[in-house]
């Protein structure tokens, strides 16, 4: 399957839900109110978000007016183009050696995403090694090493309830040594409560600062489409510790409500990297704002 089948195919849910609103909305024949309404509505309903959705339409709006737009079809176009700009931000091309953390909340798909993306920079000629940071939950460790053996990649692990800041330290030495391309970071999704968890991911970014600071570090953050708004909540709570630089969005496949790309883009001002668009090993794709957007519309 082609790059833009896999974005259609993982967007088949979304598109579906929304797009028999849209159909609906767009044959209308006249540009008024009640267009607008019933556009908002379709938007809000595929998970786009109140505040997004909102200054879309009034983007759209006012657009179509200095335009003097009348047909629906040229709307749509418009439509289309508002969104893209929304959702394509200018993410700067990884520079070697890339040390990627990866954060987020335990059930999202974190381990995979992590497999999933060693095996994308192993397929791009990359030498790649896993750090098994996440320390507290049982069999953490065990399934990255499942993934890291799929993916053909190195992995650096300690026993159970290590410290996980050892287990990046010792990941980076080793990286160092044998001029490794790309360090994956996983961390604890859950700890005895958030604010030791906050604690924790501060205190490995510390160690990744400290003994990597020539490197190009990125902290990503895993998020579930499935779960909608509430991933708006778990990227602030994270971003707040570690600064997030950008987002990988799993089950892409699994929801109606895919628009969540677009509130994530525009209410939290965070670029979408990463979508996951199936169960294969080779599902998880680049972020691309256009092929996103003619998925869904």
């Amino acid at each position: 399957m082609g790059f833009f089948s896999k974005i259609f195919d993982g967007l088949k849910k979304t598109k579906e839900a929304v797009g028999k609103r849209l159909f609906e909305v767009f044959k209308a024949k006249d540009l008024d109110e009640e267009f607008y309404d019933g556009l908002l509505e379709a938007m809000i309903f595929s998970d786009m978000g109140v505040a997004a959705s909102e200054e879309i339409v009034g983007e759209l709006k006012t657009e179509v007016y200095h335009k003097k737009i009348t047909d629906t079809e040229s709307a749509k176009n418009l439509l289309k183009r508002i969104i893209i700009k929304k959702v394509d931000y200018d993410v700067p091309p990884y520079r070697y050696p890339l040390l990627i953390m990866i954060a987020g909340v335990n059930g999202v798909g974190k381990t995979t995403a992590i497999g999933k993306l060693a095996k994308n920079f192993k397929d791009l000629g990359k030498s790649v090694v896993i750090a098994a940071a996440d320390t507290y939950r049982a069999a953490a460790s065990e399934q990255l090493e499942i993934w890291a053996e799929r993916a053909g990649v190195k992995i650096v692990m300690h026993g159970e309830g290590a410290d996980p800041a050892a287990v990046v330290f010792d990941a980076i030495a080793s990286a160092k040594a044998k001029k490794t391309d790309v360090v994956l970071v996983d961390t604890a999704g859950r700890l005895q409560n958030k604010k030791n968890l906050m604690e924790e991911l501060k205190k490995i970014n510390r160690v990744i600062e400290r003994e990597y600071s020539h490197a190009d570090i990125r902290n990503y953050i895993v998020l579930d489409a499935t779960t909608g708004q509430n991933a708006l909540s778990q990227a602030a709570i994270f971003d707040e510790a570690i600064d997030i630089d950008g987002i990988i969005l799993t089950k892409l496949d699994g929801t109606a409500k895919g628009g969540v790309v677009v509130a994530i883009a525009c209410e939290k001002e965070m670029p979408v990297v990463y979508v996951g668009v199936g169960e294969k090993i080779t599902d998880l794709l680049p972020f691309d704002a256009e092929s996103f957007v003619d998925g869904i519309i």
